[in-house]
């Protein structure tokens, strides 16, 4: 699931590609205090200081809560909820970086507050495991993503052996990972055609590939073929494909009321969308804009998706005590990017999530 206009090298503007090297932005050294001079003079410039500190407060109070997004229809109720005022008093920025690498590397250099990706790209970008967490479940991919292949090959087991064409260090690769781990292969057990999902339908359609792992249009149009069907979508793998809502965890720390606030204007506009489906997705189209502004483009793909409501959201997170599918989610994709050696350090699920802002 991602936009047809993929980001270079990333094969889904959401998340995938692997991380370059991340611009890192130390602290600043503290400033001179200025001379001394008589008593008058000090009170002044202790006064001057203690104004500038209050107005320097004051705006961090005021700072916009900067939040990274690619052009995807999973991101709609972000702008749903600052249409309709649901963020409260914090205001929320939605900066539109459409490449993930970019994307994670403003967010390490604190350019963003936080960002919208899938669950498995996250921990390509950990390296300590401090730096993030994941806040919020937005959107299951829910038969957007998929799997196409001839129709000789009945199932995921039958792809050994195979040239199967899928973006590399994608999301699509994590999906195919883990059902070939499901049947008990790994990738070396196929024969790997590296291209963007976009480029991967058309290869599976020209006859080049046995099967490609895409999303729509190509799904549909590989089982147009007379040749093709759709071997496996992720209609069947609920909770695998998810996007979800990441913040630094110091702004976590410092801005608990805000990323609250986040949370609160998420579950709202998805509820008003749920009652008022026909008028959201108009007012969504208009504000995400770019390849969905037109509402026929938008309701077609809105339909491979399933946003998560503030119930989803608490069954999925589940609790520490209790920890819901999205743990087995995030230890998938530390599992999966591990054994390709793609992590950068040794993380668990249960520190990268947190429980804070749900059910609240």
């Amino acid at each position: 699931m991602g936009d047809p206009a993929e980001a270079a090298g990333s094969g889904d503007p959401r998340g995938g590609g692997l991380p370059q090297g991340e611009e890192q932005r130390g602290p600043q050294p503290p400033r001179g205090r200025g001379e001394r001079g008589s008593a008058v003079k000090r009170w002044a410039a202790g006064g001057v200081a203690l104004l500038a500190v209050l107005v320097l407060a004051t705006a961090a109070a005021a700072a916009p809560l900067k939040i990274g997004y690619s052009i995807w229809v999973g991101y709609g109720p972000l702008f749903l909820a600052k249409e309709k005022g649901y963020y409260g008093k914090t205001e929320v920025q939605l900066a539109n970086v459409e490449d993930p690498k970019q994307r994670f590397t403003a967010l390490a250099a604190g350019q963003l507050d936080g960002l919208v990706s899938t669950i498995d790209t996250m921990v390509l970008y950990l390296k300590s495991g401090k730096e993030y967490q994941y806040v919020l479940a937005l959107d299951d991919s829910n038969g957007g993503d998929g799997i196409v292949s001839k129709q000789t090959i009945k199932g995921v087991k039958e792809l050994q052996g195979k040239k199967v064409a899928f973006a590399e260090g994608s999301v699509s690769h994590f999906f195919l990972s883990v059902l070939l781990k499901q049947d008990g292969l790994k990738q070396a057990d196929i024969e790997s055609v590296n291209m963007t999902a976009g480029d991967a339908g058309a290869a599976f359609v020209a006859g080049k590939v046995d099967a490609a792992v895409t999303w729509e249009p190509w799904l549909t149009k590989g089982k147009k073929t007379d040749f093709g069907h759709v071997l496996v979508d992720s209609s069947k793998t609920p909770g695998l494909i998810t996007d979800v809502l990441i913040i630094r965890r110091d702004v976590i720390e410092k801005r608990r009321g805000d990323v609250q606030a986040v949370v609160k204007g998420w579950n709202q506009a998805v509820a008003f969308w749920e009652k008022n489906p026909k008028e959201g997705n108009a007012i969504m189209a208009k504000a995400v804009g770019g390849w969905l502004k037109e509402l026929k483009d938008w309701e077609e793909t809105i339909a491979g998706i399933k946003y998560y409501n503030a119930k989803n959201n608490t069954a999925f997170f589940g609790t520490p005590q209790k920890p819901g599918p999205m743990y087995q989610t995030v230890g998938n994709a530390l599992e999966i990017w591990g054994s390709l050696g793609k992590l950068q350090g040794k993380f668990e699920p249960k520190d990268l999530i947190t429980h804070a802002f749900i059910g609240k």
